[in-house]
Protein backbone atom coordinates (compact mmCIF):
# COMPACT_ATOMS: atom_id res chain seq x y z
CA UNK A 1 0.00 0.00 0.00
CA UNK A 2 1.47 3.36 -1.00
CA UNK A 3 1.59 6.27 1.38
CA UNK A 4 -1.35 8.27 -0.11
CA UNK A 5 -3.66 5.32 0.57
CA UNK A 6 -2.18 4.95 4.04
CA UNK A 7 -2.86 8.62 4.72
CA UNK A 8 -6.38 8.23 3.28
CA UNK A 9 -7.17 5.35 5.63
CA UNK A 10 -5.65 7.17 8.61
CA UNK A 11 -7.70 10.32 8.01
CA UNK A 12 -10.87 8.32 7.41
CA UNK A 13 -10.45 6.47 10.72
CA UNK A 14 -9.68 9.64 12.68
CA UNK A 15 -12.70 11.43 11.24
CA UNK A 16 -15.11 8.49 11.69
CA UNK A 17 -13.97 7.97 15.29
CA UNK A 18 -14.44 11.66 16.12
CA UNK A 19 -17.95 11.65 14.67
CA UNK A 20 -18.78 8.46 16.58
CA UNK A 21 -17.61 9.99 19.86
CA UNK A 22 -19.60 13.20 19.29
CA UNK A 23 -22.81 11.42 18.27
CA UNK A 24 -22.51 9.18 21.35
CA UNK A 25 -22.25 12.26 23.58
CA UNK A 26 -25.20 13.84 21.77
CA UNK A 27 -27.24 10.65 22.15
CA UNK A 28 -26.63 10.44 25.90
CA UNK A 29 -27.58 14.09 26.36
CA UNK A 30 -30.65 13.80 24.13
CA UNK A 31 -31.85 10.65 25.90
CA UNK A 32 -31.41 12.25 29.33
CA UNK A 33 -33.23 15.46 28.38
CA UNK A 34 -36.06 13.65 26.60
CA UNK A 35 -36.48 11.20 29.48
CA UNK A 36 -36.75 14.08 31.97
CA UNK A 37 -39.32 15.76 29.73
CA UNK A 38 -41.35 12.54 29.45
CA UNK A 39 -41.35 12.10 33.24
CA UNK A 40 -42.60 15.69 33.54
CA UNK A 41 -45.38 15.10 31.02
CA UNK A 42 -46.45 11.83 32.69
CA UNK A 43 -46.07 12.96 36.31
CA UNK A 44 -49.85 13.24 36.79
CA UNK A 45 -50.65 9.99 35.02
CA UNK A 46 -50.36 6.46 36.28
CA UNK A 47 -47.86 5.29 33.66
CA UNK A 48 -45.29 2.57 34.53
CA UNK A 49 -41.70 3.75 34.65
CA UNK A 50 -40.71 1.02 32.21
CA UNK A 51 -43.12 2.44 29.64
CA UNK A 52 -41.60 5.92 29.98
CA UNK A 53 -38.09 4.51 29.49
CA UNK A 54 -39.31 2.50 26.50
CA UNK A 55 -40.87 5.59 24.91
CA UNK A 56 -37.67 7.58 25.33
CA UNK A 57 -35.65 4.72 23.82
CA UNK A 58 -38.05 4.50 20.85
CA UNK A 59 -37.66 8.22 20.17
CA UNK A 60 -33.86 8.24 20.51
CA UNK A 61 -33.00 7.07 16.94
CA UNK A 62 -35.03 9.93 15.46
CA UNK A 63 -33.22 12.41 17.72
CA UNK A 64 -29.88 10.94 16.64
CA UNK A 65 -30.84 11.33 12.98
CA UNK A 66 -31.75 14.99 13.53
CA UNK A 67 -28.51 15.66 15.41
CA UNK A 68 -26.28 13.78 12.98
CA UNK A 69 -25.31 16.79 10.78
CA UNK A 70 -24.16 18.64 13.90
CA UNK A 71 -22.24 15.55 15.05
CA UNK A 72 -20.42 15.51 11.71
CA UNK A 73 -19.69 19.23 12.04
CA UNK A 74 -18.24 19.00 15.56
CA UNK A 75 -16.56 15.66 14.88
CA UNK A 76 -14.82 17.15 11.85
CA UNK A 77 -13.80 20.27 13.83
CA UNK A 78 -12.22 18.23 16.62
CA UNK A 79 -10.55 15.77 14.23
CA UNK A 80 -9.04 18.53 12.06
CA UNK A 81 -8.06 20.64 15.06
CA UNK A 82 -6.15 17.75 16.61
CA UNK A 83 -4.39 17.07 13.33
CA UNK A 84 -3.50 20.75 13.08
CA UNK A 85 -2.24 21.01 16.66
CA UNK A 86 -0.14 17.85 16.34
CA UNK A 87 1.47 19.29 13.19
CA UNK A 88 0.26 16.31 11.15
CA UNK A 89 -1.53 18.70 8.82
CA UNK A 90 1.68 20.72 8.41
CA UNK A 91 3.63 17.53 7.65
CA UNK A 92 1.05 16.44 5.07
CA UNK A 93 1.16 19.80 3.34
CA UNK A 94 4.97 19.72 3.37
CA UNK A 95 4.71 16.37 1.57
CA UNK A 96 2.66 18.03 -1.17
CA UNK A 97 -0.85 17.19 0.05
CA UNK A 98 -3.28 20.07 -0.57
CA UNK A 99 -6.27 20.83 1.60
CA UNK A 100 -8.53 19.38 -1.09
CA UNK A 101 -6.65 16.08 -1.09
CA UNK A 102 -6.60 16.14 2.69
CA UNK A 103 -10.40 16.40 2.76
CA UNK A 104 -10.93 13.51 0.34
CA UNK A 105 -11.17 10.81 3.01
CA UNK A 106 -13.48 12.74 5.39
CA UNK A 107 -15.75 13.72 2.51
CA UNK A 108 -16.10 10.14 1.30
CA UNK A 109 -16.77 8.94 4.85
CA UNK A 110 -19.39 11.70 5.31
CA UNK A 111 -21.15 10.73 2.07
CA UNK A 112 -21.15 7.04 3.06
CA UNK A 113 -22.56 7.98 6.46
CA UNK A 114 -25.31 9.94 4.73
CA UNK A 115 -26.17 7.03 2.42
CA UNK A 116 -26.22 4.62 5.38
CA UNK A 117 -28.48 6.97 7.33
CA UNK A 118 -30.92 7.26 4.43
CA UNK A 119 -31.04 3.62 3.40
CA UNK A 120 -30.62 1.72 6.66
CA UNK A 121 -30.87 3.90 9.75
CA UNK A 122 -33.90 5.95 8.66
CA UNK A 123 -36.26 2.98 8.13
CA UNK A 124 -35.41 1.68 11.60
CA UNK A 125 -35.79 5.15 13.11
CA UNK A 126 -39.14 5.69 11.38
CA UNK A 127 -40.55 2.36 12.58
CA UNK A 128 -39.51 3.03 16.19
CA UNK A 129 -40.84 6.61 16.08
CA UNK A 130 -44.19 5.35 14.75
CA UNK A 131 -44.38 3.02 17.76
CA UNK A 132 -43.49 5.95 20.02
CA UNK A 133 -46.31 8.00 18.46
CA UNK A 134 -48.79 5.20 19.24
CA UNK A 135 -47.60 5.04 22.84
CA UNK A 136 -47.81 8.83 23.15
CA UNK A 137 -51.36 8.89 21.81
CA UNK A 138 -52.38 6.08 24.15
CA UNK A 139 -50.62 7.01 27.39
CA UNK A 140 -50.15 10.79 27.25
CA UNK A 141 -52.66 12.44 24.93
CA UNK A 142 -55.39 9.85 25.43
CA UNK A 143 -56.45 10.19 21.80
CA UNK A 144 -58.21 7.42 19.98
CA UNK A 145 -58.35 9.01 16.54
CA UNK A 146 -56.10 7.62 13.82
CA UNK A 147 -55.85 8.71 10.21
CA UNK A 148 -54.30 6.84 7.30
CA UNK A 149 -54.33 7.11 3.53
CA UNK A 150 -54.01 4.30 1.03
CA UNK A 151 -54.54 3.69 -2.64
CA UNK A 152 -58.33 3.50 -2.10
CA UNK A 153 -58.76 6.72 -0.11
CA UNK A 154 -58.76 7.87 3.48
CA UNK A 155 -59.42 5.86 6.63
CA UNK A 156 -60.16 7.63 9.91
CA UNK A 157 -60.96 6.10 13.28
CA UNK A 158 -62.56 8.18 15.99
CA UNK A 159 -64.23 7.61 19.35
CA UNK A 160 -63.39 6.08 22.71
CA UNK A 161 -63.68 2.75 24.53
CA UNK A 162 -67.51 2.96 24.48
CA UNK A 163 -68.19 4.02 20.89
CA UNK A 164 -66.05 3.74 17.78
CA UNK A 165 -66.52 4.92 14.21
CA UNK A 166 -64.39 3.98 11.24
CA UNK A 167 -64.78 6.51 8.42
CA UNK A 168 -63.73 5.82 4.85
CA UNK A 169 -63.75 8.41 2.04
CA UNK A 170 -62.60 8.06 -1.55
CA UNK A 171 -61.63 11.74 -1.80
CA UNK A 172 -60.97 14.58 0.62
CA UNK A 173 -60.56 18.35 0.53
CA UNK A 174 -59.43 21.06 2.93
CA UNK A 175 -56.94 18.69 4.56
CA UNK A 176 -59.62 16.24 5.70
CA UNK A 177 -62.44 18.63 6.66
CA UNK A 178 -64.47 17.80 3.53
CA UNK A 179 -65.05 14.17 2.53
CA UNK A 180 -66.59 12.66 -0.60
CA UNK A 181 -68.14 9.19 -1.12
CA UNK A 182 -68.23 8.43 2.58
CA UNK A 183 -68.80 5.18 4.42
CA UNK A 184 -69.01 5.02 8.23
CA UNK A 185 -68.97 1.78 10.20
CA UNK A 186 -70.05 2.18 13.82
CA UNK A 187 -69.21 -0.05 16.77
CA UNK A 188 -70.36 -0.33 20.37
CA UNK A 189 -67.25 -0.80 22.46
CA UNK A 190 -64.27 -1.92 20.43
CA UNK A 191 -65.73 -4.64 18.24
CA UNK A 192 -69.56 -4.87 18.56
CA UNK A 193 -71.04 -3.91 15.19
CA UNK A 194 -73.66 -1.15 15.60
CA UNK A 195 -74.45 -0.10 12.05
CA UNK A 196 -73.30 1.57 8.87
CA UNK A 197 -73.80 4.90 7.11
CA UNK A 198 -73.25 5.61 3.41
CA UNK A 199 -73.28 9.25 2.30
CA UNK A 200 -72.29 11.29 -0.72
CA UNK A 201 -70.29 13.79 1.37
CA UNK A 202 -69.38 14.84 4.89
CA UNK A 203 -68.12 18.10 6.33
CA UNK A 204 -66.55 18.67 9.73
CA UNK A 205 -68.63 21.06 11.83
CA UNK A 206 -68.45 21.98 15.51
CA UNK A 207 -68.38 18.61 17.33
CA UNK A 208 -70.10 16.64 14.55
CA UNK A 209 -69.75 15.43 10.97
CA UNK A 210 -72.57 16.66 8.74
CA UNK A 211 -73.33 13.84 6.29
CA UNK A 212 -75.33 14.62 3.15
CA UNK A 213 -77.72 12.14 1.47
CA UNK A 214 -77.05 9.49 4.08
CA UNK A 215 -78.36 5.93 4.12
CA UNK A 216 -78.31 4.89 7.78
CA UNK A 217 -78.56 1.27 8.88
CA UNK A 218 -78.50 -0.25 12.35
CA UNK A 219 -77.20 -3.56 13.61
CA UNK A 220 -80.41 -5.20 12.34
CA UNK A 221 -79.59 -4.14 8.77
CA UNK A 222 -82.70 -1.95 8.26
CA UNK A 223 -81.82 1.13 6.18
CA UNK A 224 -83.29 4.65 6.47
CA UNK A 225 -82.54 7.59 4.17
CA UNK A 226 -81.79 11.00 5.70
CA UNK A 227 -80.99 14.09 3.66
CA UNK A 228 -78.67 15.20 6.47
CA UNK A 229 -77.24 13.21 9.35
CA UNK A 230 -75.11 14.45 12.24
CA UNK A 231 -72.41 12.04 13.41
CA UNK A 232 -70.93 13.18 16.76
CA UNK A 233 -67.16 13.66 16.91
CA UNK A 234 -64.58 15.17 19.19
CA UNK A 235 -62.25 15.85 16.29
CA UNK A 236 -61.09 19.33 15.34
CA UNK A 237 -59.27 20.41 12.16
CA UNK A 238 -56.05 20.65 14.18
CA UNK A 239 -56.47 17.10 15.47
CA UNK A 240 -57.02 15.78 11.96
CA UNK A 241 -53.82 17.51 10.87
CA UNK A 242 -51.96 16.01 13.84
CA UNK A 243 -53.39 12.54 13.15
CA UNK A 244 -51.93 12.63 9.65
CA UNK A 245 -48.76 10.57 9.78
CA UNK A 246 -45.65 12.61 10.53
CA UNK A 247 -42.98 12.36 7.81
CA UNK A 248 -40.48 11.15 10.43
CA UNK A 249 -42.60 8.05 11.09
CA UNK A 250 -42.45 6.89 7.46
CA UNK A 251 -39.44 5.12 5.98
CA UNK A 252 -37.48 6.82 3.20
CA UNK A 253 -38.39 3.89 0.93
CA UNK A 254 -42.12 4.14 1.74
CA UNK A 255 -42.44 7.92 1.44
CA UNK A 256 -42.95 8.04 -2.38
CA UNK A 257 -45.90 5.64 -2.17
CA UNK A 258 -47.34 7.51 0.82
CA UNK A 259 -47.05 10.84 -1.01
CA UNK A 260 -48.76 9.41 -4.08
CA UNK A 261 -51.61 7.97 -2.01
CA UNK A 262 -52.07 11.18 -0.02
CA UNK A 263 -52.18 13.37 -3.13
CA UNK A 264 -54.55 10.95 -4.87
CA UNK A 265 -56.87 11.13 -1.85
CA UNK A 266 -56.81 14.94 -1.95
CA UNK A 267 -54.35 15.80 0.81
CA UNK A 268 -51.45 18.17 0.38
CA UNK A 269 -48.27 16.14 0.89
CA UNK A 270 -45.87 19.07 0.61
CA UNK A 271 -44.53 18.45 4.11
CA UNK A 272 -43.76 14.81 3.33
CA UNK A 273 -42.27 15.56 -0.09
CA UNK A 274 -40.07 18.23 1.50
CA UNK A 275 -38.88 15.74 4.11
CA UNK A 276 -38.12 13.13 1.42
CA UNK A 277 -36.06 15.58 -0.61
CA UNK A 278 -34.24 16.69 2.56
CA UNK A 279 -33.28 13.08 3.26
CA UNK A 280 -31.93 12.70 -0.28
CA UNK A 281 -29.80 15.81 0.28
CA UNK A 282 -28.33 14.49 3.54
CA UNK A 283 -25.01 13.34 1.99
CA UNK A 284 -24.60 16.84 0.50
CA UNK A 285 -25.38 18.44 3.86
CA UNK A 286 -22.85 16.23 5.67
CA UNK A 287 -20.23 17.11 3.06
CA UNK A 288 -21.02 20.78 3.62
CA UNK A 289 -20.42 20.31 7.34
CA UNK A 290 -16.97 18.88 6.57
CA UNK A 291 -16.09 21.89 4.43
CA UNK A 292 -17.33 24.33 7.09
CA UNK A 293 -15.37 22.51 9.80
CA UNK A 294 -12.22 22.53 7.69
CA UNK A 295 -12.47 26.26 7.03
CA UNK A 296 -12.29 26.86 10.80
CA UNK A 297 -10.06 24.02 11.95
CA UNK A 298 -7.24 24.49 9.45
CA UNK A 299 -6.50 27.86 11.04
CA UNK A 300 -6.93 26.82 14.64
CA UNK A 301 -3.87 28.73 15.83
CA UNK A 302 -5.24 31.99 14.44
CA UNK A 303 -8.66 31.43 15.97
CA UNK A 304 -7.02 31.12 19.37
CA UNK A 305 -8.00 27.67 20.62
CA UNK A 306 -10.64 25.01 21.07
CA UNK A 307 -13.23 27.26 22.75
CA UNK A 308 -13.28 29.57 19.75
CA UNK A 309 -13.65 26.56 17.46
CA UNK A 310 -16.63 25.31 19.44
CA UNK A 311 -18.29 28.73 19.30
CA UNK A 312 -17.58 29.06 15.57
CA UNK A 313 -18.92 25.55 14.94
CA UNK A 314 -22.02 26.16 17.03
CA UNK A 315 -22.77 29.41 15.21
CA UNK A 316 -22.27 27.72 11.85
CA UNK A 317 -24.58 24.87 12.83
CA UNK A 318 -27.23 27.31 14.08
CA UNK A 319 -26.99 29.28 10.84
CA UNK A 320 -27.61 26.14 8.77
CA UNK A 321 -30.45 25.08 11.10
CA UNK A 322 -32.05 28.52 10.83
CA UNK A 323 -31.75 28.45 7.05
CA UNK A 324 -33.37 24.99 6.98
CA UNK A 325 -36.28 26.23 9.10
CA UNK A 326 -36.82 29.26 6.88
CA UNK A 327 -36.72 27.34 3.60
CA UNK A 328 -38.88 24.55 5.07
CA UNK A 329 -41.55 27.06 6.06
CA UNK A 330 -41.39 28.68 2.63
CA UNK A 331 -41.66 25.30 0.96
CA UNK A 332 -44.69 24.24 3.00
CA UNK A 333 -46.52 27.50 2.29
CA UNK A 334 -45.74 27.39 -1.43
CA UNK A 335 -43.46 30.43 -1.46
CA UNK A 336 -40.65 28.21 -2.77
CA UNK A 337 -40.79 25.05 -4.87
CA UNK A 338 -40.55 22.08 -2.52
CA UNK A 339 -37.41 20.69 -4.16
CA UNK A 340 -35.63 24.05 -3.98
CA UNK A 341 -36.67 24.51 -0.34
CA UNK A 342 -35.15 21.11 0.53
CA UNK A 343 -31.94 21.47 -1.49
CA UNK A 344 -31.12 25.14 -0.81
CA UNK A 345 -29.70 24.79 2.75
CA UNK A 346 -27.31 22.00 1.74
CA UNK A 347 -26.16 23.77 -1.42
CA UNK A 348 -25.68 27.12 0.36
CA UNK A 349 -23.75 25.45 3.20
CA UNK A 350 -21.42 23.54 0.87
CA UNK A 351 -20.77 26.62 -1.30
CA UNK A 352 -19.95 28.73 1.74
CA UNK A 353 -17.69 26.04 3.14
CA UNK A 354 -15.85 25.69 -0.16
CA UNK A 355 -15.54 29.48 -0.44
CA UNK A 356 -13.96 29.73 3.02
CA UNK A 357 -11.63 26.87 2.17
CA UNK A 358 -10.65 28.42 -1.15
CA UNK A 359 -9.78 31.60 0.71
CA UNK A 360 -7.77 29.68 3.31
CA UNK A 361 -5.95 27.44 0.83
CA UNK A 362 -5.38 29.74 -2.10
CA UNK A 363 -5.43 33.11 -0.35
Amino acid sequence: MNWPMTLFGYLARRFALAVLVVITIFAVLAFSIDLAELFRRTSERDIPTAVVFSMSALKLPDLIQKLFPFAVLFGAIFAFARLSRSQELVAARAAGVSAWQFLGAPLIVAVLMGVFTIGVFNPVSAALLAQYARFEARYIRGEASQLAVSGNGLWLRQGDAENQSVIHALRVADQGEQLQDVMVVRYDGLDQYAGRIDATSASLEDRYWLLENAWVSGANGRTVFQAQYELPTDLTPAQIEESFASPSTISFWELPRFISNAESAGFSAARHRLYWYSLMCLPILLSAMVFVAASFSFRVTRLGGTSQLIVAGALSGLAVYFLQDVTRAMGQTGMLPVFLAAVAPSVVAILLGMTFLFHEEDG
